[in-house]
């Protein structure tokens, strides 16, 4: 199965790479490393989470208070976004229409 990371998803993935580095150095590459793995993960395991927003599975990731919102299909996992979950759920809303 194909993965593909959208560039919505990437502008949010350096969103909080650039958050959480100036929280401390150094935290920004931990925070991209622990996603993109979140993120390979859904070779296997796509299509097992749970559907929310607008037909989008909902990822929580493992070490940080952030989901993967994504779309499957029988060949491509196509990751439209990978938004903090201290958000309001509007704002959530707003960025997955």
């Amino acid at each position: 199965m194909k993965l593909n990371i959208l560039g919505s998803a990437k502008d949010d993935l350096i969103e909080g790479y650039y958050f959480y580095e100036q929280q401390q150095r150094g935290i920004g590459h931990y925070f991209l490393e622990s996603l993109y793995l979140d993120i390979q993960d859904l070779i296997s395991t796509a299509g097992i989470h749970p559907i929310v927003f607008n037909h989008f599975h909902r990822k929580l990731s493992n070490k940080f208070p952030f989901a993967i919102y994504y779309q499957t299909d029988q060949q491509e996992i196509n990751v439209y976004a990978v938004l903090d979950c201290r958000k309001k759920p509007t704002w959530i809303r707003s960025k997955l229409k």
